[in-house]
């Protein structure tokens, strides 16, 4: 019992002494269950459910929530079922274990698909109980502490999995002391080089700036007093990864970064919030543009705080952020702050809690329009968006909409019916572009027709899931004649030479059997609509699938079936590499990394062209990988680097010089490599060398 005493002093805390008891019930219930078992860490798998349970604690949330932490790989990886649970401990702590729990009994075709299977009904499950989503938050951070014992490639998908889904449900719900841990041990594990020196950099930093930042905290706090305001200030720190996504996306320098000096001042009460701005505009000049205001419009988490940005003494950049007290809990427990929980009907709108639902509301919306659960997760992490925008409708309401929303979001945001007869839009009662980003404050009156009905071309400009979910679910619902003619026009383009009028109809049938298809009407329909790739089917009927050798491409690229497949030799890519493919006609597909500069240009120009693909499950063969190596030129130093990559399983295939200065040079190599974990260990490995002052992967744009 000695594990479950830290978990029990927390509870007492704020539970009474009957729910700690039923705590304790399920603990050893849980340890029972786990008996034997141990973490790659080599602990007893118990500490993992109480360290989960631990972190709910610190939120105060209630004892079901405790329980079900405790029990929440019992269904999982024990002889337990939901039912044993439910019976003991009642269905609202079955209901919420079984919805943290995996569906390990489904058998799934690819990994992939068990993942984004799990995925949906986690979230489904959420919607049910939010509860659902506090456990999995509390068991992914657990799980990313304990990171470390994980090989190096399991470290980087669970991070990259944090990183794109975990840490962003924790922003939309508000749950920010989560969100920056999440994002942090993320960044540590998928880039802990970059997280090694930015951290060190940061630490330099903050000892040069504890002056500035205490002198201008003293004249924050000296006007305060002076207008009897009774405040709270501080010096706000950014966390690392918000750090190293503001110079990635922006491109500055990381001095650029922290030379901007931010504080939290936090006040008794909404009115003082007001004032206390006043005096700050007061003290410093504002910069135009540079306030908002989230105390009258939330954030849709329902995040709420006034921001301004200052120029302050000697002309360093200020900002303040200036909430209460309660406020400021919110902003760091979000949904989990003030626990409400369904039978609260005297919550305010603007609570994280009643955000929330409304979110998971938004997320049965998508789930019904989603045709896979592939589709479902992308709409999903689309949704999750860290920042919007705010206009109006005609009579005044307010609309809530990603930024970079455009006018065909609106009228989706508005109602669906809205969306699908939309034929164009007046912004500040002037006509205005259906595919031109809104602006914040912007009043947006749609223009409908009976006849109207959604545009394919919108998928290229809408931003918002909802919309993008909808304009999709009337695509694929309209089998018409449009989409038929349209699917024969492509087919025939592909087919070339080949006239789809002399094909023998057994290889028709054969294809429409092989596409799972119940006619080639159909075939040629999801053709038209863009589910079904005309080259890949023209193959298929011309017979060319199977003439194919695999020799020439040992790796399986997923979606290119009966296609020829190329890779680029501007960006490289190689196996664990997120890719896109180029579909042209009679060169089949060239596969570029996604943030290939070619594709960047082209995704603009012919979006079309561009298809976002995946590796298979089963990746052999050399690939061709390029690096840039800035070095100090010693007499025989190139030999080293030839005799280094050689040592790694490695071969040079090209080699070229160029001199930088004096006797530094930039030696740019092109070598074999089977995935990026070889080609990590090739880069560590340079690096070692005494010569060597940088090394990264090097590509070569070229245009179309």
């Amino acid at each position: 019992m000695y594990l479950f005493e830290g978990l029990k002093q927390k509870l007492e805390a704020y539970l009474p002494p009957d729910k700690v008891a039923d705590a304790q019930r399920a603990f050893i219930v849980a340890r029972d269950a786990h008996s034997g078992q141990m973490r790659s860490s080599g602990d007893p798998y118990i500490t993992h459910p109480v360290a989960v349970a631990g972190i709910l604690a610190d939120m105060c949330l209630d004892h079901e929530t405790i329980m079900a932490a405790l029990l929440h790989d019992v269904i999982e990886d024990t002889h337990h079922s939901k039912e044993d649970l439910s019976a003991q401990f009642g269905e609202t702590v079955g209901d919420l274990v079984e919805g943290v729990s995996k569906l390990e009994k489904i058998h799934f075709s690819s990994t992939q698909e068990a993942q984004a299977e799990n995925f949906r009904k986690m979230m489904m499950a959420m919607v049910q109980d939010i509860r659902v989503i506090l456990i999995k938050l509390a068991d992914r951070t657990h799980n990313m502490r304990t990171l470390g014992s994980l090989r190096p490639d399991k470290r980087r998908r669970i991070a990259r999995e944090t990183l794109e889904i975990y840490s962003p449900i924790a922003h939309r719900l508000g749950i920010h002391d989560i969100k920056n841990e999440l994002e942090d041990l993320g960044f540590l594990a998928m880039y802990p080089m970059r997280h090694r020196a930015l951290k060190t950099a940061v630490k330099q930093a903050r000892g040069n700036r504890k002056e500035i930042i205490e002198n201008t905290r003293k004249e924050v706090e000296t006007r305060l007093k002076s207008v009897e305001i009774n405040a709270a200030v501080s010096g706000r720190e950014k966390h690392l990864y918000s750090i190293y996504r503001k110079m990635k996306n922006k491109e500055l320098l990381f001095n650029e970064v922290m030379d901007i000096y931010a504080f939290r001042v936090v006040v008794d009460s909404v009115d003082h919030c007001y004032r206390a701005l006043g005096a700050m505009h007061g003290l410093y000049k504002p910069i135009e543009s540079r306030f908002k205001d989230y105390i009258a419009i939330p954030r849709t988490n329902g995040y709420q705080s006034l921001h301004t940005s200052l120029i302050g003494p000697h002309g360093i950049p200020v900002e303040i952020q200036i909430r209460t007290k309660d406020m400021d809990h919110m902003a760091d427990k979000g949904v989990a702050a003030h626990w409400v929980y369904k039978d609260n009907k005297d919550s305010n709108d603007t609570t994280a809690q009643v955000r929330a639902r409304k979110w998971m509301q938004s997320l049965i919306e998508l789930q019904q329009s989603a045709s896979s659960s592939f589709e479902f997760i992308e709409n999903v992490k689309t949704d999750l968006f860290p920042d919007e925008i705010y206009v109006f409708t005609p009579d005044g309401r307010i609309i809530e909409l990603p930024l970079g929303a455009t006018a065909v979001d609106f009228a989706y945001a508005v109602h669906t019916d809205v969306g699908n007869s939309c034929v164009g839009v007046k912004v500040e009662r002037r006509a205005f572009s259906l595919s031109k980003p809104l602006e914040n404050g912007q009043t947006v009156e749609i223009i409908t027709s009976p006849r109207a009905k959604p545009n394919a071309n919108w998928l290229n400009f809408v931003v918002s899931a909802k919309a993008r979910s909808r304009i999709r679910h009337y695509l694929k619902n309209q089998r018409s004649e449009e989409a038929v003619v349209m699917g024969n026009r492509l087919l025939r383009h592909a087919l070339g030479k080949v006239k789809l009028d002399k094909l023998p109809q057994a290889d028709i049938d054969r294809v429409v059997l092989e596409t799972k298809h119940d006619s080639f009407s159909e075939l040629l329909a999801d053709i038209g609509l863009g589910n079904e790739l005309s080259a890949i089917v023209a193959r298929r009927l011309s017979g060319e699938s199977t003439k194919l050798s695999d020799k020439q491409n040992k790796v399986a690229i997923r979606g290119t079936e009966g296609l020829l497949v190329t890779y680029s030799r501007c960006c490289h890519p190689i196996p664990d590499d997120e890719i896109v493919a180029v579909l042209s006609p009679g060169k089949g597909m060239t596969i570029h990394q996604t943030g290939c500069s070619n594709i960047r240009k082209l995704s603009k120009e012919e979006p079309h062209r561009v298809l976002v693909m995946q590796w298979g499950d089963d990746v052999h063969g050399n690939f061709h990988a390029a690096l840039r190596i800035e070095l100090i030129n010693n007499q025989g130093t190139l030999a080293t680097l030839t005799n280094t990559v050689a040592s790694c399983g490695s071969n040079i295939v090209g080699l070229q010089t160029e001199e930088k200065e004096s006797n530094i040079y930039y030696i740019d190599i092109e070598l074999t490599i089977k995935n990026r974990l070889q080609l990590a260990n090739v880069m560590r490995k340079i690096r070692t060398m005494s010569e060597v002052q940088r090394v990264s992967r090097h590509s070569q744009a070229k245009q179309y």
